[in-house]
């Protein structure tokens, strides 16, 4: 079977993790092609993965299999509507890894009956260790499915959702999460200079803390809960720590915080419809 033509629209940090990922899974670069208005990110991911780049959107799309739409969220109308023509004439799969833009939108921006995976990858798939919710619209075949999975699995985990509007919570809980574990990463840190230890084993400390807790998360059968458990102590310094973060409403501040995150995704989706 003819190995599809992956074309990606921007080539910007996702797209490069993204043709980074593919190229490592066994993706011959002769199959990649991606266009981006910035002559400076098409040098860097010619020169990087030896793939064909080009300044015209148009270009690209005419070729490609699959096309992801790798742009910012505010231009996509705009992109979208320019590739209308393009897209109706050769009926790619479309991906998008445009956060907040909802798949009925793009849609119609692209003439309609049009196959769409609508995506939210977090920033790690940068390092191969990402996060992608997905939705797939009825224009989307199994096999479709099947491929687009392919292609998103190559920067780390892939999950498929039923329904769109799960996208929001997804985009609270891990689009915006790796800023909550660094920010609790930077408390650590601060914490752990406040009792006096240096700077750089303070740093230390806390990232491989944080790496081995997830590891261990990952590598267990068991919830969070239970790991939790076993980590501390009657009477010890763990459960003393932990009754200070109870004492101050920890749950209930993530919580808070969590639904203000997919409010504002809601709300940016609907903003970005409608003005459009």
């Amino acid at each position: 079977m003819k190995t599809p033509i992956i074309g990606f629209i921007g080539a910007g940090n996702m797209a490069s993790s993204l043709i980074g990922g593919l190229i490592t899974d066994g993706w011959s670069p002769d199959c990649i092609r991606a266009a981006d208005t910035d002559s400076a990110r098409r040098e860097a991911i010619r020169s990087q993965f030896a793939i064909h780049s080009s300044e015209d959107n148009i270009s690209v799309a005419m070729e490609a299999d699959v096309l992801v739409l790798a742009i910012k969220p505010q231009a996509l109308h705009q992109v979208a509507t320019e590739l209308s023509n393009t897209v109706q004439q050769q009926k790619p799969l479309v991906i998008s890894i445009a956060a907040g833009v909802r798949e009925p939108d793009i849609n119609r921006w692209l003439g309609g009956n049009i196959a769409i995976v609508r995506s939210m990858p977090n920033t790690p798939a940068m390092v191969q260790s990402g996060a992608t919710a997905m939705i797939a619209n009825a224009a989307v075949t199994e096999e479709q499915r099947e491929l687009a999975e392919t292609i998103l699995r190559a920067v780390g985990l892939t999950l498929w959702l039923e329904d769109e509007s799960q996208l929001d919570a997804v985009t609270a809980l891990s689009g915006s999460g790796p800023a909550y574990f660094f920010l609790v990463m930077e408390a650590m840190e601060h914490a752990g200079l406040e009792l006096g230890l240096p700077g750089e084993t303070a740093r230390l400390l806390t990232l491989q803390t944080a790496f081995g807790a997830a590891k261990m998360a990952l590598e267990s059968t068991d919830n969070a809960a239970i790991l939790r458990e076993r980590v501390t102590s009657p009477g010890g310094t763990t459960e003393k720590a932990l009754e200070v973060f109870e004492n101050g409403k920890f749950r209930e501040l993530f919580d808070q915080a969590l639904k203000a995150a997919c409010e504002r995704s809601r709300e940016l989706a609907e903003l970005i419809g409608k003005n459009t």
